[in-house]
């Protein structure tokens, strides 16, 4: 038992617990995604709002967590970096995502939003004027070759292959959303603060999602969504958006930014599973293969741009 508790403390003091605990918090957002469309007929924009809206008082919790910690005050350009950030980042980003995942399986979704590094990268190159060197074209190669594996497979199970590639492309326009919301956290994050940026751009787009869902929905709507609905976008609100952000912010404070984001490599995986496990998903080798590739392209993406 002393054994186990002093892993347990050095689990925690290293930062590791909480990096594995956020992985596998934003893992199993697909998962709770999936499980609300299956308990009722309700469409992405109403489903998100649902997420939001239990999300928002939990994102002011952040900020208050954030407070006294010697930041500066937000100028009025900072304030517009993370409006621009809250509506990439947990807006668009969001609202691509579940679109998508109305006609994808909950594995291949991962897997999409999981290629954003390599997006990211591209971005960067194209920004600084650079052309992609044969170490990177093999990593993107490799990265996309999984996906084409992981892809053509699903269509092949399904046979739909116009809404899985509608899916697809809903999912794929959520990572270029997500890219451009991680190059822009790098350019406020030492001024704003990562706990302060969380919560300021995440009550943002909270606010944006539900001015969306109120000019183009009923809000009514929301009280009469039956209570497996309602579940799902809390369980989404608080083990998938807040909680997950929180003990990413925990473990880069304990290990820093670059070994906390290498956890993020579990998140294919743990979907992957949990998709298995809670959706009855098939895994398969094509699956596991696809998986494999994305994985080893990514990661040799990440230490490509460690070594610079």
């Amino acid at each position: 038992m002393n054994a186990l508790t002093a892993s347990y403390r050095r689990s925690l003091d290293s930062g590791v617990l909480f990096a594995v605990l956020s992985a596998t918090g934003f893992s199993l957002k697909a998962i709770f995604v999936k499980l609300a469309y299956a308990a009722a007929p309700v469409d992405a924009v109403t489903l998100l709002s649902l997420r939001m809206a239990l999300a928002l008082p939990l994102f002011l919790w952040l900020l208050w967590l954030s407070r006294g910690t010697g930041l500066a005050r937000l100028s009025a350009k900072d304030w517009a970096h993370v409006l621009l950030l809250g509506m990439f980042g947990y807006y668009l980003s969001s609202l691509f995502d579940f679109q998508g995942l109305q006609y994808i399986s909950a594995g291949l979704e991962r897997l999409i939003l999981f290629t954003y590094p390599t997006l990211v990268l591209l971005l960067q190159m194209l920004a600084l004027g650079e052309r992609p060197g044969p170490r990177t074209f093999l990593a993107l190669g490799l990265c996309y070759l999984g996906l084409g594996i992981a892809l053509v497979h699903d269509i092949r199970v399904e046979g739909d292959s116009e809404q899985i590639l509608l899916g697809a492309a809903w999912v794929f326009a959520s990572a270029v959303t997500y890219a451009l919301y991680y190059l822009g956290t790098g350019v406020v994050i030492r001024r704003v603060g990562s706990m302060r940026l969380a919560g300021l751009a995440g009550s943002a787009s909270a606010l944006m999602v539900l001015i969306h869902y109120g000019l183009t929905r009923d809000p009514s709507q929301l009280m009469s969504l039956p209570r497996e609905v309602w579940l799902q976008g809390a369980l989404m609100a608080v083990l998938s958006t807040v909680l997950p952000i929180y003990w990413l912010a925990l473990a880069v404070q304990r290990m820093g930014a670059s070994h906390a984001a290498m956890f993020g490599n579990l998140g294919p995986v743990l979907t992957l599973f949990a998709a298995w496990v809670m959706l009855g998903e098939t895994i398969t080798l094509y699956q596991i293969t696809g998986l494999a590739l994305v994985l080893l392209g990514v990661s040799r993406l990440s230490g490509k741009r460690k070594t610079q």
